[in-house]
């Protein structure tokens, strides 16, 4: 073989072996999924059962992967078809092949941030709640439906979303729907300090009373430090045995939440929530109230306030009064308010 055949072969290798290279290392470390100028944070949900193809799909479906080809290459030289594990991964914007794979193929997860608060219904908390994890809504309402399931944490069926305190939690979306329970639990417990518990007995009431009455405090008032004293209020008229007559609980037994005034034959509705009709705390709450709203409970003003009715200015706020004839007085001026803006139901 002559000299200059030798310098073309030797040649033609090394821009060969050159390009090679230099693909091999696009193909590794050049941004490939979220690539596009722009594009935000892609959360990728594998569900038990998934393949290779079906994550492919998904990816595909959201326009993730800009080159599908180099992404298959190395995908099966790192043999991820064989390792395709479940759960939720964050594709970040301009994520390079090997380290999306290496991410996915270890089965690094992460973390799901979940914020629930002005839920209702027992129906919503479920769907709400049950949606966001692979178990789904069905799996978490055989739960709290399970009167076993409700007991073991010192419920009902009623009383279980006591459990739910509003806040932004972190779990992982394959989270298996007993362990978010026992979560729950755990925070349920974190919350119920002995302090808590001692201002609870101080007031005669469990921590579930506590945590009904605020509901109805929440749903009465949103000015959180007008929340003291309507709490204030619901405990001198319990302890005097006077009816609540809470109007949001009534709105809450006919289950119509765009009510903006209660009129008097809606106010005969027969169900225990009514608490013009019954004595006492309705059976379970109205809604999740907040942590802040139940340490307003706790932290109740001391005061000789038995009414209050929205200020007839509409500025958010309450006017408080002691006696009948004084409520009878600031309820009227309220009830013309609302026939002045033509607000009828």
């Amino acid at each position: 073989m002559s000299r200059n055949v030798k310098i073309g072969l030797f040649l033609t290798v090394s821009i060969l072996f050159t390009t090679f290279t230099f693909y091999f290392w696009q193909i590794i470390k050049t941004p490939n999924l979220q690539a596009k100028e722009g594009d935000k944070t892609f959360a990728l949900l594998i569900p038990s059962g998934s393949t290779f193809e079906s994550v492919m799909d998904t990816l595909k479906a959201h326009d993730v992967v800009d080159d599908e080809v180099s992404f298959r290459f190395l995908a099966k030289l790192m043999k991820y078809p064989e390792h395709v594990k479940v759960g939720r991964y964050e594709i970040k914007p301009r994520l390079g092949n090997r380290e999306a794979l290496v991410k996915l193929r270890n089965g690094s997860q992460d973390p799901l941030p979940v914020t629930f608060n002005n839920i209702r219904l027992k129906s919503d908390l479920i769907q709400r709640l049950g949606s966001k994890f692979e178990f789904g809504p069905e799996a978490l309402g055989e739960r709290l439906n399970d009167p076993a399931t409700c007991a073991k944490f010192g419920f009902d069926t009623t009383t279980i979303v006591c459990l739910f305190l509003p806040n932004t939690y972190e779990f992982f979306w394959t989270i298996k729907p007993d362990a978010f329970l026992e979560r729950m639990g755990s925070e349920y417990k974190k919350f119920w300090t002995p302090e808590r518990k001692a201002k609870a007995e101080a007031l005669g009431m469990t921590q579930t009373q506590v945590q009904v009455l605020a509901s109805v405090v929440k749903a009465e008032t949103n000015k959180v430090d007008e929340q003291p004293r309507v709490a204030g209020v619901y405990l001198n008229r319990l302890k005097r045995g006077i009816k609540l007559e809470a109007d949001p609980t009534v709105i809450f037994a006919l289950r119509d939440f765009g009510i903006r005034r209660l009129l008097n034959k809606q106010l005969s509705v027969d169900s225990p929530y009514n608490t013009y009709r019954y004595a006492g705390l309705p059976p379970g709450p109205i809604n999740l109230p907040p942590p802040a709203t139940i340490d307003a409970v706790l932290n109740a003003e001391k005061h000789d306030y038995l009414y209050f009715v929205v200020d007839a200015r509409f500025n958010g706020y309450h006017t408080f009064s002691k006696t009948l004839s004084e409520h009878i007085a600031n309820a009227r001026l309220y009830q013309q308010a609302l026939t002045k803006m033509r607000i009828m139901k």
